[in-house]
């Protein structure tokens, strides 16, 4: 048992040292840059594009900080102005497609897939949700109602408490990894071991077939679901090493995380902001299935595609 909790011990050090070089960086900038002249004049850039999707042009504000930063700094601008109940809902659906861009898409690219394919299709899908909900929802027009949601921010006054700030706010980030991988790692090491990952991929493997995926990207899919890109990573680098789960079912995988990863707590965040979280849900997971599963279909298996070249073959050979 000792040597189990090492082995998971070291396991989780390593993937929270591979992912704090990334998560640790690009927080620090985003943060700073929130505090210069570059993230407001973006804003102020995409302002007249709000109108499209039925938003008005403060909604760029949390658009830009979810992406850029995370779904947190998107709810904290949200309750910093008075959207309605629309609005709001049509933020919610953008920001649980697109949020995170930098450190997600880094992420993914640490596990052999394509960052910018990875943000293209989030970016996508927020674009779209929000034109599709725009032109069949009417309603919503009441404001909406933030509850005991605080809009507050911390009182900076100069570049050095800014860089201080920002620091902190990626030193948590890290921590925040830390405290999620490494207790993920010894249990996932445990589970591993004692033979419990394999009955749990059987289980799971109607699901990741019905996704066109073989049953060992199963934990690839939970760890997603359950805590999210970013944290789940260090179980994606893990299964590309250890449990063979090709390039193609990698790329199946996280086509299907980014439509609904973290799906739980990315969906409750949402609650206090006074809008239906049910339909949200529903959004994500029917985009998720369906987007994985056509992409699955025309996307046939390699060995699928040699068998069919060679049966063309030999009869093109016999006549």
């Amino acid at each position: 048992m000792r040597g189990i909790f090492y082995r998971g011990f070291k396991q989780g050090v390593h993937v929270t040292w591979t992912l704090g070089k990334v998560i640790f960086p690009i927080t620090l900038i985003v943060t700073i840059l929130q505090y210069t002249p570059i993230l407001p004049w973006i804003i102020k850039q995409l302002t007249p594009v709000m109108g499209l999707f039925g938003l008005s042009g403060e909604a760029a504000v949390p658009l830009v900080l979810g992406n850029a930063l995370n779904l947190y700094a998107g709810i904290a601008a949200i309750v910093s102005f008075d959207f309605s109940v629309k609005e709001v809902f049509i933020l919610a659906v953008m920001l649980s497609f697109s949020h995170n861009l930098f450190i997600e898409s880094t992420v993914a690219a640490r596990v052999g897939v394509s960052g910018w394919l990875i943000s293209g299709i989030r970016i996508m899908l927020a674009l779209l949700a929000a034109t599709l909900i725009n032109l069949l929802w009417s309603g919503g027009v009441e404001p909406a109602q933030y509850g005991l949601i605080s809009s507050s921010e911390p009182n900076l006054d100069s570049w050095l408490t800014i860089v201080v700030q920002g620091i902190q706010t990626a030193l948590v980030a890290v921590t925040q990894l830390a405290l999620i991988v490494i207790p993920l790692m010894i249990i996932m090491q445990f589970l591993r071991e004692k033979g419990f990952l394999t009955k749990f991929s059987n289980g799971f493997a109607p699901f990741t077939k019905l996704l066109g995926m073989e049953k060992n990207t199963s934990m690839t899919l939970v760890a997603g679901l359950t805590i999210g890109l970013a944290y789940g990573a260090g179980l994606m680098i893990q299964a590309v090493k250890e449990d063979g789960v090709s390039k193609r079912d990698m790329y199946l995988a996280l086509i299907f995380l980014v439509s609904c990863h973290a799906v739980v707590e990315d969906t409750l965040v949402f609650i206090p902001l006074g809008i239906p979280v049910w339909p949200l849900l529903i959004i994500r997971l029917l985009t998720a299935i369906l987007l994985t599963i056509i992409i699955a279909f025309v996307w046939k298996r390699p060995e699928f595609s040699k068998r069919k070249e060679a049966s063309h073959e030999h009869s093109y050979n016999t006549f």
